[in-house]
């Protein structure tokens, strides 16, 4: 069965195949990502072949010079991890069958990521990330002697499960929109990581850890794109885990943060009123004494303004909002009141 694979090529000394097509950039926000240039092979493959085989197939008897980085071809060690048509995936588990659009399948390497040479990109800002969420534990005294063991509940290590089963492929950073447009971001790959080790009954270092992962960059900066949870091979569903750090943070007494603001300012404009006062949103979530982040967001209020969208100035409760304050009562929780 015949395939046709469209690689994104990129050679740091600028030398390319004459059939390679003009160098063609990313969109916003991966525009900064040095462009790529397309160089399209057709291979004959059984129907069962995956994007790994089309890629050694090239690799072995059409282009020795084609750069990818490859190993157990069993989805276990994640170094396939590329872009195939426009989204983080590993290789040597996605078929071609299943990906071929328009009658061929585009790879390239993550415009997200720093690129080496065309399939192969750099892992130091993943792994820089993931170091930062200090990825061991510390042990809990009293540390148990040299013939023994910390005993844990098994219902305490199940809950750790799916985050163990991550394998350090990077799909879920490479299609993270909130690192894409900001770097500071830890990244849903290492916030995992942190609750595989915050919420482990051996470690004493909870609550630091909690503080630290509360700051600018941490688990307030995620936005919901669900891309890590679409992307992971592993269904390790890094925003799952993201949400599990956020309310253990404010258990913990992690309140004084944009994120918390903001969720609170949420449930009380619904609490009250049945529905969400946006004219008051920004500046609750902000800090009202904050006047240096106040000052910061003027200029979204001035672009709004001139859109045409700024919220209602007068804002009015729904009919029978006292069932919604009896929804909250029922729940229960932080936003109950």
């Amino acid at each position: 069965m015949q395939f046709t694979i469209e690689v994104g090529r990129y050679n740091p000394e600028g030398t390319y195949a004459p059939s390679a097509s003009a160098p063609q950039e990313f969109p916003v926000p991966w525009d900064k990502a040095p462009p790529r240039r397309y160089q399209t092979y057709t291979v004959d493959l059984p129907e069962h072949a995956v994007v790994l085989d089309a890629l050694i197939e090239i690799r072995e008897y059409q282009d020795e010079s084609l750069a990818v980085r490859c190993a157990c071809r069993s989805a276990i060690c994640g170094s396939c991890a590329m872009w195939i048509n426009g989204h983080a995936h590993l290789a040597c588990k996605s078929k071609l069958q299943a990906f071929t659009k328009d009658g061929k399948t585009r790879v390239e390497s993550p415009p997200s990521m720093p690129v080496i040479r065309d399939l192969v990109w750099g892992m130091e800002p993943f792994w820089k990330k993931h170091h930062a969420v200090t990825p061991w534990l510390e042990p809990k005294q009293p540390v148990p002697g040299p013939r023994e063991e910390y005993r844990v509940a098994n219902a305490a290590m199940d809950n750790l499960v799916q985050e163990v089963s991550c394998i350090n492929c990077g799909c879920c950073l490479m299609d993270c929109e909130s690192f894409a447009i900001n770097d500071n971001f830890l990244g849903p790959h290492a916030l995992a990581k942190a609750y595989r080790y915050a919420a482990d009954p051996r470690d004493a270092t909870e609550k630091q850890r909690l503080g630290s992962y509360s700051g600018n960059g941490g688990i307030w900066d995620c936005t919901h794109c669900y891309e890590c949870v679409q992307q992971c091979p592993k269904g390790v569903a890094p925003l799952e885990q993201i949400l599990k750090l956020r309310k253990m943070a404010v258990d913990a007494g992690f309140t004084n943060n944009a994120g918390t603001r903001h969720a609170d300012a949420f449930a009380e404009s619904v609490r009250e009123s049945g529905r969400l006062n946006e004219l008051t949103l920004m500046p609750k979530s902000t800090g009202f004494f904050n006047i240096v982040g106040q000052l910061q967001t003027l200029p979204s209020a001035i672009n709004m303004l001139r859109a045409g969208k700024l919220p209602p100035i007068v804002h009015h409760k729904i009919p029978g909002v006292q069932r919604i304050k009896t929804i909250f009562q029922r729940i229960g929780g932080r936003f109950k009141k």
